[in-house]
C-alpha cells in the first residue's frame, strides 16, 4: 500500500512522540508495544480510507440493457422508443448518476423476432451482468422472455401498451392495461363512431387477446362485431381484408396491426375509398413519420401519452428531447412511457440504496413521478396508473386530443368479463395452436 505524505507524518510524529524524555520512562514495556501498534494501524488506516476514498471516486457504471428492434418489421415503431430510453439514462448521468454510479446503456437488436429476443436477454442477464432491461414492444417478445426473467430473479421494464392477461413478478408495466386502452376506446367507438365495428390486426398474441376483450365489451354495449380478420407480421398484401371491410361496410374500424404493416394497410384503405373511420391502437407519432399522413388524416388512436398534451412538463420534456436528438423528431406514447420507466426505477434504486433486480422490483412498487403526461403511480399490480386520451391524426402528424378520462386510471389487468382461471386458459390455447406467441404462417419460423 501506497501511504500519503500526511500518513508518514503521523507515523514519525508517534515514534518522536514514543521517545520523548518523560513519556517513555513512564511506560511499561507492554504500554509502549502497545502505543506503538496503535499509531501503526491508525496509519495504515488512514491509507486505506485514502485508498477508499480514490476507488469510490472511480467505481464502475451500471450496466443497463436496452432492448428493442432496430431492424425488421418492428423497427418502425421501437428505434425512437430506444432514443426516448437513452435520454433519460443521460439526464440521470448528467445529475451525478444513481447511488455515486453512472449508468453505461447496452443497446441491443431484438431484430423483431422472439428467439433473439430470448437470447438476448439472457446474454445481457448472464454474460454482461446487466441490473435491470429496459425493452419489448410486441407481447410475443415480452411472452417468450418473461420465463428468462423469471428463472433468474431478474427485472423487465416494459414501456408499450398491452393486452393485460399477465402479472409477472419479474415485470413493471408502464405502458397501458386493457382497461387504460382497449375498453374505454370501445365504449367512445360505440358513442362517437357507431355501433357496427370491424376488427383486424396482426396474428400474434396481443390483437387475438384484444379482440377478445373487445368482442366481450362490444356486446355489453350491445354493438355489433360485423366481421374480423388477420395479417401475418410484416404482410403488405392487404387484399383479402379490403375484400371483408368493403362487404362488411361497418360503422368504424378498430385496427390492431403492429408495426410497418399499418403502412400497407392505410395505403389499401385509401386506394379502395373506404371512408370508415379508423381507430388504432398501436400507431402513434413516431410511426406517422414513415406513413404518408394523406392516407391517415382524420383517423383515430388510443392512448395515454399524445405530444400535443400541452403542459410545462410536456413541452419541457420535447424541448429536451429534440436537443437532444433534433428539432424535427416527435415523441409517443410509448416513448414517454420507456423514458418515466427508467425515472421510476431509478428512483427504486435510490430509496433502496442497491441496484440489486431482486430488491427493485419490489421497492419500485409505489414509486409516483410528474411524466410528461401527468402523475403516474405503480401500485402493488406492478402496472401503472394513467390518464386515458383519445386523439385524431392532424395534417402535420400530431394528434388532437378529443376525449381524456380526466384523472388517471387504476390498471386492471384482467378484465372481469371473465374469471382470471378463464382469461388463462385462452391464452393457453392461443400458445398451444402455435408452438409460441404468434402465428408462424406456411412454414413456420
Amino acid at each position: 500500500m501506497r501511504l500519503k505524505t500526511s500518513s508518514l507524518f503521523y507515523l514519525a510524529y508517534a515514534v518522536h512522540f514514543m521517545n520523548t524524555r518523560g513519556t517513555i520512562d513512564n511506560m511499561t514495556a507492554m504500554n509502549r508495544n502497545s502505543f506503538l501498534i496503535t499509531g501503526i494501524v491508525l496509519v495504515i488506516g488512514l491509507g486505506v480510507s485514502a485508498a477508499l476514498v480514490s476507488a469510490l471516486s472511480h467505481r464502475e457504471p451500471i450496466r443497463v440493457g436496452i432492448l428493442h428492434s432496430l431492424s425488421g418489421t418492428m423497427a418502425i415503431s421501437e428505434r425512437a422508443v430506444v432514443d426516448a430510453t437513452l435520454l433519460a439514462i443521460e439526464e440521470i448521468n448528467a445529475a451525478g448518476g444513481i447511488l455515486g454510479r453512472q449508468l453505461e446503456p447496452l443497446v441491443v437488436d431484438g431484430q423483431s423476432d422472439w428467439e433473439v429476443f430470448a437470447a438476448e436477454a439472457e446474454r445481457l442477464i448472464t454474460q454482461e451482468g446487466v441490473s435491470v432491461i429496459f425493452g419489448c414492444w410486441t407481447s410475443a417478445c415480452r411472452r417468450t422472455v418473461i420465463p428468462i426473467f423469471e428463472r433468474h430473479d431478474h427485472l423487465l421494464i416494459y414501456p408499450v401498451q398491452y393486452e393485460g392477461l399477465e402479472q409477472s413478478p419479474n415485470v413493471i408495466y408502464t405502458g397501458s392495461a386493457p382497461n387504460q386502452q382497449i375498453t374505454p376506446a370501445v365504449t367512445w367507438t360505440m358513442r362517437s363512431l357507431g355501433q357496427r365495428v370491424f376488427l383486424v390486426g396482426s396474428d400474434y398474441i396481443f390483437p387475438r387477446a384484444a379482440h377478445a376483450i373487445i368482442r366481450d365489451h362490444v356486446a355489453a354495449l350491445r354493438g355489433e362485431i360485423v366481421g374480423e380478420s388477420y395479417v401475418l407480421l410484416g404482410e403488405t398484401d392487404m387484399t383479402d381484408v379490403i375484400a371483408q371491410i368493403e362487404a362488411a361496410a361497418p360503422d368504424a374500424i378498430l385496427n390492431t396491426i403492429n408495426g410497418d404493416s399499418n403502412i400497407a394497410f392505410f395505403a389499401a384503405l385509401r386506394e379502395a375509398g373506404i371512408n370508415a373511420p379508423v381507430l388504432s391502437f398501436s400507431i402513434a407519432e413516431s410511426d406517422l413519420v414513415s406513413i404518408p399522413i394523406d392516407d391517415v388524416v382524420g383517423s383515430y388512436a388510443a392512448w395515454t401519452y399524445f405530444q400535443s398534451i400541452d403542459t410545462p412538463e410536456n413541452r419541457a420534456f420535447i424541448a429536451r428531447f429534440r436537443a437532444r436528438f433534433g428539432a424535427d423528431r416527435v415523441l409517443s406514447s410509448p416513448m414517454e412511457a420507456a423514458y418515466l420507466g427508467v425515472k421510476l426505477w431509478a428512483q427504486a434504486v435510490s430509496s433502496a440504496g442497491t441496484f440489486s433486480p431482486a430488491v427493485i422490483r419490489t421497492a419500485i412498487l409505489n414509486q409516483s413521478c410528474a411524466a410528461p403526461q401527468g402523475v403516474v403511480y405503480i401500485d402493488q399490480s406492478r402496472h401503472t396508473w394513467k390518464t386515458v386520451r383519445i386523439g385524431q391524426i392532424r395534417p402535420d402528424g400530431q394528434f388532437d386530443i378529443v376525449w381524456d378520462s380526466g384523472d388517471p386510471i387504476r390498471p386492471i389487468p384482467f378484465p372481469d368479463s371473465r374469471t382470471r382461471q378463464q382469461w388463462n386458459a385462452f391464452i393457453r390455447i392461443l400458445n398451444n395452436r402455435w408452438g409460441g406467441w404468434a402465428n408462424p404462417g406456411e412454414g413456420g419460423e
